[in-house]
């Protein structure tokens, strides 16, 4: 029974050493994507294929960051809790089988998706080295995220010939650009100190939060275009609508500099902005 309750313990430790509930945040977008190439719900075998490219891609990402950045996060207080949830060994051998997950997915998916596979792989590990060399790591992430929903077409169409998928990644590439410079915001000194880049750390905070507001007004836009070339009806206009405000409130949260707004600013607005965005678009499907 002991066995039984370490074993879950570890598990649990596990998710919250890679946040696997920020999952939350690309998910959305590649479910949009597929329902919107597949015309709906595709075949259950695309599905669960996506699903565990998805899951494996993210965790993997998040666990070669945690293995990579190990020193500075036992030396940074917002962080350090973070190397006693599990062991420098353990998030890399995490690292390699969620890597192994998203590539089996990949290659249960199609051809297309399989050849592909190597370069999200490679961009999943050397995200977790950008801040080393310069203050773009938001970019790379961004990247990383909006490759989603052009996995998730891939997976539906077999190719990429179509312009919604790709607005719907460069919405979320400029999203994700935006709301990872103001979670940097926390670690503006901590960055400066130990020689990391960020925007934030470089440029300051001013010029950080209105880049990150320029980025999130072209992510809306691109969202726009989006629906108006996918021919989107009104529920998804109206979750559109939505968005806009928490993105305003977004920003006026992460302009208090508390780290408790900035976290909420972070996790529980574009947590809801994702999932806003994909329930815009399956009921516009429906109607």
């Amino acid at each position: 029974m002991n066995g039984l309750k370490n074993l879950f313990i570890k598990i649990r430790n596990l998710f919250e050493l890679v946040k696997f509930s920020h999952t939350l945040f690309a998910l959305p977008f590649a479910l949009a994507s597929m329902a919107v190439a597949a015309k709906g719900m595709p075949p259950m075998k695309i599905f669960i294929g996506i699903l565990l490219c998805m899951i494996g891609a993210r965790t993997a990402a998040m666990a070669f960051n945690r293995f990579l950045d190990w020193e500075f996060d036992k030396q940074n207080p917002r962080t350090e809790g973070r190397t006693k949830l599990a062991t420098k060994r353990e998030a890399l051998a995490l690292g390699i089988v969620s890597l192994g997950i998203f590539e089996l997915g990949a290659f249960s998916l199609n051809s297309f998706c399989f050849f592909l596979s190597p370069l999200a792989a490679f961009l999943i590990v050397f995200y977790s080295l950008t801040k080393r060399f310069g203050p773009y790591s938001h970019a790379v992430l961004g990247l990383c995220l909006g490759l989603a929903p052009l996995g998730a077409w891939a997976a539906v169409k077999g190719s990429l010939a179509s312009p919604l998928p790709c607005l719907l990644s460069l919405a979320v590439f400029f999203w994700t650009f935006g709301f990872d410079i103001i979670y940097a915001l926390q670690d503006v000194e901590f960055d400066r100190r130990v020689g990391l880049y960020s925007l934030p750390a470089q440029f300051g905070e001013p010029f950080s939060l209105k880049l990150a507001a320029l980025l999130h007004f072209l992510a809306w836009i691109s969202w726009a275009v989006f629906g108006l070339i996918g021919d989107m009806r009104s529920p998804y206009w109206i979750a559109l609508g939505v968005v806009a405000v928490i993105l305003g409130y977004e920003h006026i949260l992460s302009r208090t500099g508390g780290r408790r707004q900035i976290n909420m600013a972070f996790f529980n607005m574009n947590a809801w902005i994702s999932l806003f965005i994909f329930v815009g678009v399956l009921l516009s499907l429906s109607v």
